[in-house]
């Protein structure tokens, strides 16, 4: 296992939740999962608060845990503030954050941000260019900053190995995991997100998982991964058949939860960071959080 894979622990936590409650209540919460011994707490920037701020909001509320962007968007800042905003919280926090980078998608970079929206491996190549060169006269960190890309496709992937610590994928199955891996290497850390719904009950279990996946369907690059790993026409519509839907969100009780993760783990996985499906898709799932690290304790947490 490599070092930053050994920094984040085994099992991590992926959440949009923290944009839907106060700063400080999300602090409580961060400090909480820490203490369930999560190794990781991963979040993304959309419309919601600014990614690195809001890195800066949850390390300064935890002591162990590592806060990671999942993903930063490069269309969001120009590289040297990337750069700097990097370099100042892994300075100020040594060892606690991972700047995740990623592309983002069409809408929200044209018609949200007023971007144009360039092919996404060679934009993402220009970036990493510019943060590599970009000029820094404040105090560097005493460790090495961690980064790693958002890569579905075989491009990007090998992009991340290439320029970065590894990679982080999001909505995919155990499959994808296996040919990351592949791509990637054996030294790069492969962190990946899996969605999982705490209801043993199939029909509710897969009505709160299309509410998630009816969002990422419409997505080009999502589907367009998704038919990469054989799915049809039929699979990517009305929220993902029934086999998608299986495949992307794992759901039914903490020993479900275990067997998906063991899955990534085997297919390759450094680092499996679980995104809880509540039925109020804003509400804080605490409850859940604490079932799913109760049933992880031993190995699979710090």
């Amino acid at each position: 296992m490599n070092s930053s894979a050994m920094e984040l622990g085994p099992i991590g936590i992926w959440t949009a939740q923290f944009d839907y409650q106060p700063a400080a209540r999300a602090q409580e919460a961060a400090a909480e999962l820490e203490k369930l011994g999560f190794g990781a707490i991963w979040f993304p920037e959309s419309v919601g608060r600014e990614a690195l701020s809001n890195s800066a909001i949850l390390l300064s509320a935890t002591s162990r845990i590592v806060i990671a962007t999942g993903i930063a968007n490069i269309y969001a800042r120009d590289p040297v503030t990337m750069a700097a905003a990097q370099k100042t919280l892994a300075e100020a926090y040594p060892g606690r954050f991972i700047l995740g980078l990623g592309v983002s998608h069409i809408p929200l970079v044209e018609q949200i941000r007023g971007h144009s929206y360039g092919k996404p491996v060679p934009s993402m190549r220009a970036y990493l260019d510019g943060m590599d060169r970009a000029p820094y006269r404040a105090v560097l960190p005493t460790i090495k900053p961690g980064r790693v890309l958002a890569a579905l496709g075989p491009k990007m992937l090998q992009l991340a190995a290439e320029r970065t610590d590894g990679a982080h994928s999001y909505f995919v199955p155990p499959q994808h995991t296996a040919s990351a891996r592949e791509i990637l290497g054996s030294d790069k850390l492969l962190a990946v997100e899996q969605a999982i719904v705490l209801e043993t009950d199939s029909a509710k279990a897969r009505e709160i998982a299309r509410s998630h996946t009816s969002t990422y369907l419409k997505l080009p690059n999502y589907v367009n991964n998704l038919r990469r790993l054989g799915f049809v026409d039929k699979d990517l519509v009305d929220g993902g058949s029934d086999k998608l839907v299986d495949a992307i969100v794992g759901w039914g009780d903490t020993t479900a939860v275990i067997d998906r993760v063991r899955a990534h783990q085997s297919a390759g996985a450094d680092h499996v960071c679980i995104q809880v499906l509540p039925p109020d898709p804003r509400a804080l799932p605490m409850t859940e959080w604490r079932e799913i690290a109760a049933g992880l304790q031993g190995s699979f947490l710090r």
